[in-house]
């Protein structure tokens, strides 16, 4: 089987360290529920010479939505002190494996490094093959990061309106089959709960297993389950824009690197007065044998 080119293993990885253009960011982050705290994490234990990017941070200041996309400026100004560079080569990966980290892979990219993998597996797998770690804070030497902001990558509510009154593109929402319907509350306050009319439910746990993508078959499977063609035109959607970020990796994965993201997610959309939100109908259909 063919290597995924936006991955890397944990082997390769540690054969590679001190590489000059090679930061490597810890971009770890954990809703409340979980009970973790990402940075005290990283200060206990992290991969030799990695920076921690801080999701609740590199934000639009000027927004009231989590995780509202920084501008191009506002990102090149956090890289840059992480210590990268839009021509290094990348390697993110967080706590869980393949949860955040999407995130901060679509962002660089967003902004203009194309050179981005992900630690195939995130740090559990680099524990796992034993590979040492250091503790303490970063001390990372500054660089300049030269931002490229893609627009088309990004989705905004206005854009969103637009598609679910066409339906021209497939929504895909990554958060839990329950929130989607509707049968579990949101976790933000004054967020209605269901989802975006004709938008389908793609958990993004279901494109994983114990922290690692699941295979491109597994994967066309997953997609054909939710009624999504992978290689169409997608527009993801979640929570906040984090996990969302997993639905385009995985179709990156399969050669589809036009997905777009929904930045503001169910929490703008769910919060507006004035947009239509369905329930029910999160129900997956059997994938072709």
């Amino acid at each position: 089987m063919e290597a995924n080119p936006h991955l890397i293993t944990a082997k390769e990885l540690a054969d590679r360290l001190g590489s000059p253009d090679l930061p490597i960011v810890d971009a770890s982050w954990h809703l409340p529920a979980q009970g973790r705290d990402a940075k005290a994490e990283f200060a206990a234990a992290h991969v030799p010479g990695a920076v921690f990017f801080d999701h609740d941070a590199v934000v639009d200041p000027g927004s009231t939505l989590p995780h509202a996309l920084p501008s191009p400026e506002g990102f090149a100004a956090a890289a840059g002190a992480l210590g990268v560079a839009e021509t290094d080569k990348i390697v993110v990966y967080d706590g869980l494996g393949l949860f955040s980290a999407p995130r901060a892979w679509w962002l660089f990219r967003t902004f203009g490094a194309r050179r981005v993998r992900l630690l195939d597996g995130g740090f559990p797998a680099w524990r796992a093959a034993g590979l040492p770690t250091e503790s303490g804070s970063a001390h990372p030497l500054p660089k300049t990061f030269h931002p490229t902001f893609d627009a088309d990558a990004v989705v905004t509510l206005a854009e969103m309106r637009q598609h679910v009154e066409t339906g021209d593109v497939a929504v895909a929402d990554a958060r839990s089959a329950e929130r989607f319907e509707g049968s579990a509350p949101e976790p933000r306050a004054g967020v209605r709960s269901g989802h975006i009319p004709g938008a389908r439910s793609l958990p993004f746990t279901v494109l994983g297993r114990e922290g690692r993508l699941k295979t491109p078959a597994e994967l066309r499977a997953e997609f054909e389950r939710a009624g999504i063609d992978p290689a169409a035109p997608v527009v993801t959607s979640c929570g906040s824009g984090i996990t969302a970020a997993v639905i385009n990796f995985a179709l990156a994965s399969l050669g589809n690197t036009e997905a777009r993201l929904y930045d503001g997610s169910w929490t703008e959309w769910g919060s507006a007065a004035d947009t239509p939100v369905e329930t029910g109908g999160a129900r997956q259909v059997a994938a072709k044998p």
